[in-house]
């Protein structure tokens, strides 16, 4: 016998409309297309997510869900490096809620959990109230930068890197471009070189530079 349907909820939605943007970015979510997904008619979606502005405000939450909390250690770089770690990977899977997470204002619960959880890890470790915001602007928006500039990247192993900065060699005219061409001979092509870990790189500087401004 052929298993029964699962029932329609409002997670099930969520999930839907996540996988529905994952092919087509955030504007492919629609009430049609999410209904599609789930083999539903769009119709039956408003029993569970009453327009497309509540599907939204919802998919922006469960991308926050997925996002660890800070965990609570004692050295709150440790707790902060943790969480952009994860939100690094999480944004990397989901690229397309970039434009949505600070657009949408009506937060949900795991949304303001999770802001509220980074500013007391700030506000614990003696920040101000005024560098904690600055903190959390200026991490947020290196983090999301990163996940963008990675996602435009044709770069994912160190083959590709080499390959990308051939290419780039073969466009430098003779004796133009030296300090061009020293990047890419003398560091980016030389073996060990890993462009991922330019993340955590550019968020120890960041960090570091907050330590002193505490």
């Amino acid at each position: 016998m052929p298993r029964p349907a699962q029932p329609l909820s409002r997670a099930r939605i969520l999930d839907a409309a996540i996988r529905v943007a994952d092919r087509g970015g955030a504007e492919a979510i629609t009430m049609r297309r999410v209904a599609q997904e789930l083999g539903v008619e769009a119709m039956s979606l408003y029993h569970h997510v009453p327009n497309k502005d509540a599907m939204l405000d919802g998919v922006v939450d469960a991308v926050f869900a997925a996002i660890e909390l800070p965990p609570p250690v004692a050295d709150w770089r440790d707790a902060l490096r943790e969480r952009a770690g994860s939100a690094r990977a999480v944004l990397s899977r989901h690229t397309w809620a970039l434009g949505l997470l600070d657009s949408r204002r009506t937060p949900g619960p795991a949304t303001l959990r999770h802001h509220d959880a980074v500013l007391g890890v700030l506000r614990t470790a003696g920040f101000t109230l005024p560098l904690a915001a600055h903190a959390v602007s200026l991490l947020d928006s290196y983090i999301g930068g990163y996940v963008l500039q990675e996602a435009n990247l044709p770069i994912t192993t160190p083959a590709d890197v080499n390959e990308v900065a051939a290419d780039v060699l073969d466009q430098l005219p003779p004796g133009e471009f030296p300090y061009l061409r020293e990047l890419i001979v003398d560091y980016a092509c030389q073996p060990g070189y890993d462009h991922t870990a330019e993340f955590d790189y550019g968020l120890d500087l960041i960090l570091d530079a907050l330590e002193q401004r505490r």
